[in-house]
């Protein structure tokens, strides 16, 4: 009687095809800061220093590059806020870090892309979507809890607001205006500290309240 050959282990990438594409990525994620989303394919090859061969083999079209820059920042800002809680167990410092880190990651810039470019309901932007804004929600009430973060505030507005402070002006160069954004963002957080200084107006933003049209 023969033998059944063992079936064979799916062979992982190798370690030059994982590094090309991180640069793709990377690259991706600077020129469409710089340049917009219409940038052109070649050029993001080029920056990255790989073919255009490599570029569709892991890419095979603008919407899934976009989104795999999408989903990558979101995934490091998460897991920057989860280092900083791991280390320190302070939310407040947890969620200090994940507005930062949202700022470094062109999170500001990257919004017009993200709010019109591809379909918002792919698996895998669904997926770094729930985990990020399932975060900072628990960051948020564990500094609610301990008493450091001030109660009439919601995720919404921390999310707009690291989006919009980190977005360079109109008419500005984006890397010119880099040197205040963690100074403003740092402002914006002492303000959200508890106790309150002042009554805000309207009421606490959801990421109900973001998704309405």
């Amino acid at each position: 009687m023969q033998t059944a050959a063992p079936a064979r282990k799916a062979s992982r990438p190798r370690a030059d095809a994982l590094r090309n594409r991180e640069r793709i990525v990377t690259a991706a994620r600077e020129m469409f800061v710089e340049h917009g989303l219409n940038v052109p394919l070649d050029e993001i090859a080029r920056r990255a220093g790989v073919g255009n061969a490599t570029l569709y083999r892991n890419f095979p079209d603008r919407d899934a590059l976009a989104r795999e820059v999408v989903c990558s920042v979101m995934d490091r800002t998460a897991r920057a806020a989860e280092q900083a809680l791991t280390e320190t167990g302070d939310a407040f410092a947890a969620l200090e870090r994940f507005v930062h880190t949202s700022a470094d990651e062109r999170i500001g810039a990257l919004c017009p892309m993200i709010s019109s470019a591809f379909d918002h309901d792919h698996p895998d932007l669904e997926a770094s979507r729930r985990r990020i804004e399932g975060l900072v929600v628990e960051i948020m009430d564990r500094a609610k809890a301990a008493g450091q973060l001030r109660t009439d505030v919601g995720v919404g507005d921390v999310l707009v607001a690291a989006a919009q402070l980190s977005r360079p002006p109109a008419g500005s160069v984006c890397f010119s205006a880099d040197r205040f954004v963690h100074r403003h963002l740092q402002l914006f957080l002492d303000g959200l500290r508890a106790p309150a200084r002042s009554v805000l107006p309207g009421t606490a933003v959801t990421m109900e309240d973001l998704r309405r049209p």
